[in-house]
């Protein structure tokens, strides 16, 4: 059974070996949101991520028989970094499992805290059963990610240490992968403040904890990969559902386009990078209009829970967050095939105040009528508003507007 006595003494086992985060009021996100927003930076741990309270606090609990034989997991991210790190630095081997096309930055950053990576498996699951023979071969310890006692009783230490630094909430927003971190925090939140409220937040592409509170228990998704990678569970973990069901009070999801808009948020307003799991939540509060209701002027307390974004893809979500804000378009102009032409569309952006960042103009291969040509655009601009005036100073120039064709 975890309840707040264990995660008290969990806390007392990893504070002094974890430095405690730090968190701020964010008047400005607060203000975007309209409520009192209290943010907590999980991104700033060693290995970037929450998941060091967790894996730090199983290892603590090993006997030092265990500790000599190692440790082994399946992971194929923040969970993997933060076993590989603490392990090393309490002397113990680890085996860490990822499917053979994990991105090599995260094979890399694994390796680099002297964990030995295993690529097995096309995806998770084969990568467990992998971890999972090495268990039984070897007589590692296997350390779940978040269908653990000891893993949730340590994610549980970050409410409980904004409590003793004296911050108080009246809801607990927290991301939903495999449930780890919101079922420790649903405690102790419940626990110190009885009338708070527990909201999760899960990308709509993989909604596992909704799928298995419909259907009564942990139960397989079928669902799409995420920019929230860390949330792009199959299956919750037994341990926390059960917590989920009597604690969580709802469960909001949000899409793609927002969770991009959201990291493009954190990076602008508070200067910090958010993985897709991590900025989830604020995704949630950005756009789900009964999220917001139920919020309102209260004080929210919610965690960047890490901040490992692959810099191959970074550039790709900020473009998709700039899209979500209408600050970045890509649009179709249909115009007359004669000279002058070309020069009246730029003219007209020109002097709408928007930026050019690409143009395709191609009067050879283009699908159009003769004597008409197709000009794809991509601009730049300060937001929705300026996009559908500019738009609309493009029509009433007697240019016809289109969307671009994929």
């Amino acid at each position: 059974m975890i309840d707040l006595k264990r995660i008290e003494e969990a806390g007392k086992r990893i504070w002094p070996e974890l430095e405690k985060t730090p968190w701020l009021h964010s008047e400005a996100l607060s203000e975007m949101c309209g409520c009192h927003l209290i943010l907590k930076f999980e991104n700033f741990h060693r290995t970037g991520s929450f998941k060091e309270r967790g894996a730090l606090n199983k290892l603590l609990c090993m006997t030092p028989d265990q500790l000599r034989h190692g440790v082994v997991t399946a992971s194929a991210g923040n969970h993997g970094q933060a076993l590989a790190y603490h392990a090393g630095r309490l002397g113990a081997r680890a085996a860490i499992v990822m499917p053979e096309k994990t991105p090599l930055v995260k094979v890399v950053s694994t390796r680099r805290w002297g964990a030995e990576v295993i690529l097995a498996g096309s995806n998770y699951d084969e990568a467990m059963a992998r971890a999972r023979k090495i268990e039984r071969e070897e007589g590692l310890v296997f350390v779940h990610g978040f269908d653990d006692p000891e893993v949730v009783a340590g994610q549980g230490t970050l409410a409980l240490e904004m409590r003793e630094a004296g911050v108080e909430w009246d809801v607990l927003l927290m991301p939903i992968g495999g449930g780890g971190l919101i079922a420790g925090n649903a405690i102790v939140s419940k626990e110190i403040f009885p009338e708070s409220v527990v909201f999760g937040v899960e990308p709509q592409t993989c909604a596992s904890m909704q799928f298995s509170l419909s259907e009564g228990h942990p139960a397989p998704y079928v669902g799409h990969p995420s920019l929230a990678d860390g949330l792009a569970v199959k299956s919750v973990g037994k341990v926390p559902f059960d917590i989920v069901q009597k604690r969580v009070d709802d469960i909001f999801t949000v899409s793609e386009e927002e969770i991009a808009n959201a990291i493009l948020v954190f990076l602008e307003v508070e200067k910090t990078l958010v993985e897709g799991a991590g900025a989830a939540t604020l995704a949630a509060l950005l756009n789900r209009e009964d999220l917001r209701k139920r919020v309102a002027g209260k004080r929210v307390l919610l965690p960047l829970s890490g901040g490992n974004i692959d810099v191959n893809v970074l550039s790709k979500i900020i473009d998709r967050g700039l899209a979500k804000a209408g600050r970045l378009a890509r649009f179709r102009v249909m115009v007359a095939d004669e000279p002058g032409s070309l020069h009246r569309v730029t003219d007209s952006i020109a002097k709408g105040g928007a930026n050019i960042l690409d143009i395709f103009h191609d009067r050879i291969r283009s699908q159009t009528a003769v004597g008409e040509v197709a000009i794809d655009l991509v601009i730049e601009t300060r937001g929705p508003d300026q996009l559908e005036k500019l738009k609309q100073d493009l029509r009433e120039d007697g240019i016809r507007v289109e969307e671009a064709a994929n």
